[in-house]
């Protein structure tokens, strides 16, 4: 006899948990607070994104709200107001499997200065590139909004938002969440050293060093580079 088919809501149920359990870390590392941010993940031919207006510690599982990615949406709830990066990111990069959008304090007060994160510290690299950079600013919840930030993350896994907070991309939710966390520590850094002087800048030669470093970092059987 076959095995019985998966039912969709098996499908979705640790997807939907995984979604109230890293909105609730974000709450608890102070990248978000009250009902701002939100996160999603890529579902097959859908998507599951957080609701609108809800506090991460009054979420369900049951509450995570089931697109196509066409913005069609599958099911009961309201989607946060970002949806649409959701869906431009994940039908753009087959890479990314899950995206998460904070307003953390220091990426966010450096996106308000509406300037790349420069390459100050080697580990601006652990987004994709020489630089972290800051889309333009666009209103919430916009198409504009979504375009500003895709190219923003060409070839890059982070980005900052001008006068808006942060995006981290990930293969899961799980790396997102490292990545949110490694950028807003190096915002934090950033700001810091800026209050003594003038960061001193890594070259291009310098970056594209760790760059290449780095596209074997944390890989096992000896092939792993770890600091």
């Amino acid at each position: 006899m076959s095995a019985p088919a998966v039912r969709p809501a098996a499908v979705e149920a640790i997807p939907r948990q995984r979604l109230v359990d890293i909105s609730r870390q974000l709450v608890g590392l102070g990248l978000n607070r009250g009902t701002s941010g939100n996160a999603g993940v890529r579902l097959g031919e859908h998507f599951l994104v957080t609701p609108s207006g809800v506090p991460a510690a009054d979420l369900r599982p049951q509450d995570m709200v089931l697109l196509d990615f066409s913005g069609v949406v599958l099911g009961p709830g309201r989607p946060s107001s970002e949806w649409r990066l959701h869906r431009d990111v994940l039908a753009a990069r087959p890479d990314v499997q899950a995206v998460i959008h904070t307003h953390s304090p220091f990426a966010t007060s450096l996106a308000c200065l509406g300037a790349d994160l420069p390459p100050f510290h080697y580990m601006i690299a652990v987004a994709g590139g020489r630089t972290i950079r800051c889309a333009p600013y666009a209103l919430f919840g916009t198409q504009t909004l979504s375009d500003r930030a895709l190219v923003a993350l060409e070839g890059r896994k982070a980005c900052l938002l001008a006068n808006h907070g942060m995006i981290a991309l990930g293969r899961d939710l799980d790396e997102a969440l490292a990545l949110s966390i490694e950028v807003e520590s190096l915002c934090e850094m950033y700001w810091r050293a800026s209050q003594i002087g003038a960061p001193v800048i890594l070259s291009d030669e310098e970056m594209d060093e760790v760059i290449e470093r780095f596209q074997h970092y944390g890989r096992r059987n000896g092939e792993a580079e770890t600091q």
